[in-house]
Parts: structure tokens; sequence; C-alpha cells
């Protein structure tokens, strides 16, 4: 038994597998409600203004409440406990301990999908703009893989030489393997 006496009783009211079934669509949502939030263009002017108070509020708490909306996985704990009181979703237990770990079993499930969306945009816009590149070199008549200008590592180290960047160590032996 636990500290004071009481056991632990496993919910009755729905099956695990059930219960397993809703922790991986009921995350779906918190997910989209999140990621749209926190990066998506519908909300940038909110989402700007509470990133900059997030740096210029004057408080600790004041910073910390602004940046609760720019974040993820921060803004996913806020949106997981609405659904769980809108779906009253309880994991394994009855009570409040089934809240507490379907609450953070959702959020942890919810960042996952938006780990994955995440990853999966980043090779689509990379993906667009390779195409993008090669669409731009067949109206130049470049080779694909050929770089637009036979003089870019050459430019590109002049360049680095008339400012202050730090000094260059490329040989011409290494430029010449450039081109």
């Amino acid at each position: 038994m636990p500290a004071g006496g009481t056991k632990f009783t496993y919910s009755s009211a729905m099956p695990v597998s059930t219960q397993i079934i809703w922790l991986f669509v009921l995350a779906l949502p918190i997910a989209c409600v999140a990621w749209t939030v926190t990066h998506e263009e519908v909300f940038r002017e909110p989402r700007e203004f509470c990133e900059k108070w997030s740096k210029a509020g004057k408080t600790v708490i004041k910073r910390k409440f602004f940046y609760l909306f720019t974040c993820e996985y921060c803004f996913s704990h806020y949106v997981t406990i609405f659904f769980v009181i809108l779906t009253e979703y309880k994991l394994l237990m009855d009570g409040w301990r089934g809240y507490l770990i379907g609450g953070l079993a959702l959020v942890w499930i919810a960042n996952f999908y938006m780990s994955l969306f995440a990853l999966i945009r980043i090779d689509l816009k990379r993906e667009r703009t390779e195409i993008e590149v090669l669409q731009e070199n067949a109206e130049k008549n470049i080779p694909a893989g050929e770089p637009q200008s036979k003089e870019w590592p050459a430019k590109l180290i002049s360049n680095r030489k008339s400012t202050n960047a730090p000094k260059d160590t490329t040989s011409d032996a290494e430029v010449e393997i450039l081109h």
C-alpha cells in the first residue's frame, strides 16, 4: 500500500485499450491547436506581441506568462488541460491520478505529433526549394547540379577577406577543387 493507507484502484469506467485509443486520438487536436497558435500565420500578430512581452516584461511572472503563448511545448499543457476538462479523459486510474497521468501522457503524445509534423514540413520545404532552384537553372539553361556561377567560390572568399570576418584559410588549390 502507498503512503497514507490508500490503495491504487485502476479505472473501470473504460477498458485500457479504449483509453489508449483515446490517448492517441485526443492528442491530435491538442497538437493541432498548440501548433496553430504557436507557429501559423493566422496567429502571427498575437504571437509577436507575446514574444515582445516575453522579452521586455518587467517582472519574471509577466515574461513567463507571455512566453507560454510562444512555445508549443508550454502551450500544449494548457490546451491539454482544456481538453481533459472538456472530455473528462483519465488514463489507467480514477480520480485526480487518472487526470494527471492522462494529461501528461497527452502532452507527450501531442508533442511527438508536433515534432513529426515539424520534420515533415522541413523536408517539404527543402524539396520545394530544390525544385525552385532546378526550375531557375532550367530557365537559364544551366545543367542540374552545376553552380549558377563558376566564380562563386572565389567571390565568397574575396567577400570574406574584405569584411571583418575571420581570416580565410582556403588555399588556391581548394578554390580550384570547388570549381
